[in-house]
């Protein structure tokens, strides 16, 4: 079965749902939440539309089967094997084909905090959505955070977070192995920016502002923001605000002034030439190469 952006696009009436667990906003009541990747998807014809998690960490494993994953507005091919980094906050959505088996394992932001030391550097391998490969550790590991989250035994908690933190530093990783590692000295600042990017996302602040905040000269902040991604640090706010735009051009049916408006921009024309800027297109070219153009 083939969904396409246009689909998923015309059926949210408002902006970028917020979950939980998908269509759910309870709380995680465990110390990792464990499913079947049909358990869910049959539910919805086996199309899981964009979505975001404010709290939750997610890997997800195919085991048979595949699919498409849309991870941030790109779309990425699922096979047997894929394993998916789904990080908190990140919009993601798939289209399964029917049948398709496998595993998703759910963890809390405040288990991640428990686990996840600044000075050891996973937290920057994992702030992205990617699919990766997996191996035949990350499966045993996966298999085994299954059996043990069905057994009711003394020290399940104990055991359930200790193979939850194999599994995440496994999954950093097998992303390290794959993307180029920046500076480790400089991942605790980078941290503290990234920080800031989202709390002041819709405030229009400058590189200097920033670097007052983290307690360094905007020169040195703007050095190691692009030793880091190979953007200057105004090139990162930038795109941080047309992130954030291109998740609601592509997955909301909001008008590009209602756009420009919830980012904080009083002139809708201003917005779209920043975004034009940054993107080489205008909010209504990319709109319209999804096949929509909603004003």
């Amino acid at each position: 079965m083939d969904v396409s952006i246009p689909f998923w696009y015309k059926s949210n009436m408002s902006g970028i749902q917020n979950y939980n667990l998908y269509g759910e906003i309870r709380d995680l009541p465990d110390v990792v939440h464990c499913e079947a990747i049909e358990q869910r998807s049959k539910l919805h014809n086996w199309a899981l539309r964009p979505h975001r998690h404010a709290r939750l960490h997610q890997v997800l494993l195919v085991d048979k089967g595949g699919g498409e994953a849309m991870l941030e507005g790109d779309s990425f091919g699922l096979g047997a094997g894929s394993l998916v980094n789904l990080p908190i906050g990140s919009v993601h959505g798939f289209t399964f084909k029917p049948q398709t088996t496998g595993w998703v394992v759910t963890l809390a932001a405040e288990l991640l905090d428990q686990g996840l030391l600044d000075r050891e550097g996973l937290r920057l391998e994992l702030r992205t959505a990617r699919v990766l490969r997996s191996d035949d550790e990350i499966r045993n590991v996966v298999r085994s955070i299954f059996a043990e989250h069905a057994n009711r035994s003394f020290a399940r908690a104990h055991i359930l977070r200790a193979y939850s933190a194999l599994l995440i530093g496994l999954v950093a990783r097998r992303i390290a192995g794959q993307v180029p590692k920046p500076d480790q000295n400089d991942d605790g600042l980078l941290r503290q920016f990234e920080r800031l990017l989202e709390k002041h996302a819709l405030d229009h602040l400058g590189v200097a502002d920033y670097a007052s905040m983290i307690g360094v000269t905007p020169t040195h902040l703007s050095r190691v923001v692009r030793q880091a991604t190979g953007h200057s640090a105004s090139a990162a706010i930038a795109q941080n605000m047309v992130r954030e735009a291109r998740r609601n051009l592509a997955f909301t049916n909001l008008s590009i002034s209602a756009i420009a408006f919830q980012l904080g921009y009083d002139d809708p024309s201003y917005f779209s030439r920043v975004f034009r800027r940054t993107t080489g297109m205008s909010p209504r070219s990319f709109r319209r190469s999804l096949g929509q153009d909603k004003a």
